[in-house]
């Protein structure tokens, strides 16, 4: 069975830039995946840092309204991996999952860690790049011009692993 994964979709991300087309891919995605009967399970990051936009307990943390609607399970994390420290594996298990969709923020850090510790725990893993997004830019880590999505999806990609499509794609493959 396929579930969908969407990953820290929360004010303290969202707010930080214009993220409209990859919140309307995941609106899409969640609706596919509600429509027939597929579990949509919600990560959501906390972090004690102060500094953080994903403060425990403050606004920031808060699943973003674009798509707090659809949320019928949260699972709380305090590191890149949805997988460390969560029950996440059990829910999995106990819903028959064996293929993960994997979307939502950042794309470098939770969802890339979340595939491949998916990977690694015996999941097909579909890493739908387009519907993925992050608050960083190239400029963040000193590569003016790097397009961060692209990048970590050819990574991705290349590993042999980690099936990396873009929404069109997604749409013919599997709906």
């Amino acid at each position: 069975m396929k579930a969908l994964l969407v990953i820290d979709v929360q004010n303290g991300l969202v707010d930080q830039g214009d993220f409209r087309e990859e919140i309307s891919l995941m609106d899409k995605m969640i609706t596919d995946f509600n429509q027939d009967g597929s579990p949509v399970l919600f990560m959501k990051h906390s972090d004690e840092d102060e500094d953080s936009p994903l403060l425990k307990g403050s606004d920031g943390t808060r699943l973003h309204p674009s798509i707090e609607g659809y949320a019928d399970l949260v699972i709380e994390k305090q590191t890149p991996s949805s997988f460390f420290n969560t029950d996440l594996s059990e829910e999995l298990e106990r819903r028959g999952v064996d293929h993960l969709f994997i979307t939502g923020f950042n794309t470098e850090f939770c969802c890339m860690f979340t595939a491949i510790a998916a990977y690694d725990r015996g999941y097909e893993v579909t890493f739908v790049e387009d519907a993925t997004a992050t608050v960083n830019s190239g400029d963040t880590y000193e590569m003016a011009g790097l397009d961060i999505k692209d990048f970590v999806g050819t990574v991705l990609s290349w590993s042999d692993v980690i099936e990396v499509v873009k929404y069109e794609e997604y749409v013919e493959k599997y709906t």
